[in-house]
């Protein structure tokens, strides 16, 4: 497969266009300006809000006019995520993309399909001239994920449609009509360092291959997380060696499961050698527990230079903290209909470590909100019991599925007639700003769906060329199907 066989060919150009513009989350202005001269350049009603939320409208083609208002959203930012080998400046270069197979991937980087191919797809329509509709609002959030600050701070009355499609969704012939609420975790110890005990050596543990992925859609998969693996060698140690550490430093984003990471700690003399065979057998056993998840680990020790460290009881509770705080599935869903999917999870997503603090965030999950307070409240308190600062952000809700919703059955019967097969219709584990916009807007009828995208918060993030043609085909079949208001 080369470039010319990227359909359909608007959408692909769309997305060409937008991975030369940065967009790291938080940090979306260019991508807001690009936007809104768009919009104006092709004649459209376009507007942006004090957020940087930017909507631009298109009337109905002649005979829709009295169709009900379809919301088209997608987030605008994108998980910013490299090799650690691989020299990026997200905030300067393009994204570097090429195909594999059937695959469009990227250069060392995540590629920013999520979800710059739902606002490629959204400019394209808006963009042609040979698609009848009703009238149509394309909505654009920012900084979806890190704290979907976009969605949370939307104008009053920036939307006005009936039936929103959210295009953020990850697998193709999928409709996702309910999520998960979330909310996040930094808990921060603070210390002055000081000298190593005389006699004591310093070495350095690194770990980095691991297949990493989403912390919701991938947390039931099993996959292996470099914090805790690196913290529970660390927790096994400190049971037989005076173990000082002096740095953890492992992930980026907090909502992925870190794919590397390294820490430096001092030990006795004597035990050098003992730790060294340890690691050998320790790796050796986590290389055959997440044999068939995480096939390319690289584990690595070596001496290095002398360093000061935290001081012994700060440094143990962090090491038990790491090796105790709750990571993985909770709970599953207890409803029948919904048994097959994660209801409450969490993961330990970042550590960092600064001259007098050490910052670490996590995640936490759930469809049902009281479970994501104790399954917090959880976390909060092993981090407490170890001394630590704790902050708990506001997070976001969880959106119920609508059993009546007619929006949902039109996208249903329009795929089956287009491709005759039943769609998969059910909730996600992730979050969706459809969870906010259920409760801004409680009347608003939504679905999500999406092209086929893997590995996405990762370097390996790849999306499936064939998959966005289906997309594109289903969402204009839906658009002439929208009921009169």
């Amino acid at each position: 497969m080369n470039k010319s066989d990227l359909k359909p060919t608007g959408v692909f150009e769309q997305f060409a266009q937008i991975n030369n513009i940065p967009r790291p989350s938080k940090r979306e202005e260019k991508m807001i300006e690009y936007l809104k001269l768009w919009g104006e350049k092709h004649g459209l009603d376009t507007s942006v809000d004090a957020t940087g939320n930017v909507i631009i409208r298109k009337a109905a083609t002649p005979g829709y006019e009295n169709r009900k208002t379809v919301i088209l959203q997608s987030h605008m930012d994108m998980v910013c995520d490299k090799l650690v080998d691989v020299d990026f400046d997200f905030d300067k270069a393009p994204i570097r993309t090429y195909i594999d197979g059937e695959w469009l991937t990227a250069e060392g980087t995540t590629l920013g399909a999520d979800d710059g191919i739902g606002v490629a797809i959204e400019l394209a329509l808006l963009e042609a001239n040979d698609i009848e509709h009703g009238p149509i609002e394309c909505v654009f959030t920012r900084d979806e994920e890190t704290q979907l600050t976009g969605a949370s701070g939307m104008e009053a009355g920036f939307m006005t449609g009936d039936m929103l499609i959210n295009l953020d969704s990850e697998d193709e012939g999928q409709f996702f009509v309910s999520c998960a609420g979330g909310r996040s975790t930094t808990a921060t110890f603070e210390f002055a360092r000081e000298d190593a005990p005389n006699g004591y050596f310093f070495i350095q543990g690194s770990l980095k291959g691991l297949t990493g992925g989403h912390s919701g859609d991938d947390i039931n998969k099993k996959r292996a997380n470099a914090i805790k693996i690196l913290g529970r060698f660390l927790y096994k140690e400190m049971e037989k060696y005076d173990v000082r550490l002096a740095q953890f430093n492992s992930g980026k984003m907090h909502n992925a499961i870190p794919r590397d990471g390294k820490f430096i700690i001092a030990v006795p003399n004597e035990a050098k050698e003992n730790i060294r065979i340890d690691w050998n057998i320790f790796t050796n056993e986590v290389e055959d527990e997440f044999h068939v998840s995480d096939t390319e680990m690289i584990f690595k020790m070596e001496s290095i230079e002398a360093e000061k460290v935290l001081p012994k009881n700060i440094s143990d509770n962090i090491i038990r903290a790491l090796q105790g705080v709750d990571n993985g599935v909770f709970a599953m869903c207890q409803d029948e209909a919904l048994s097959y999917m994660v209801e409450t999870s969490s993961n330990i997503a970042s550590v960092v470590t600064g001259d007098s603090t050490m910052t670490i965030v996590s995640s936490q999950r759930s469809n049902v909100m009281s479970n994501l307070d104790n399954q917090c409240n959880t976390v909060k308190a092993i981090f407490e019991l170890a001394g630590a600062k704790v902050i708990q952000n506001d997070g976001y809700p969880a959106w119920k599925m609508n059993p009546n919703s007619e929006l949902t059955k039109i996208a249903v019967e329009t795929y089956k007639k287009l491709f005759g097969n039943e769609p998969i219709v059910k909730g996600i584990h992730a979050g969706l700003e459809c969870g906010l916009f259920s409760e801004r807007y409680p009347n608003l009828d939504m679905v999500s769906f999406g092209p086929t995208l893997r590995y996405v918060h990762t370097p390996d993030e790849r999306l499936y060329i064939p998959s966005v043609q289906k997309v594109w085909d289903h969402l204009i079949e839906i658009l002439k199907n929208i009921p009169l208001k």
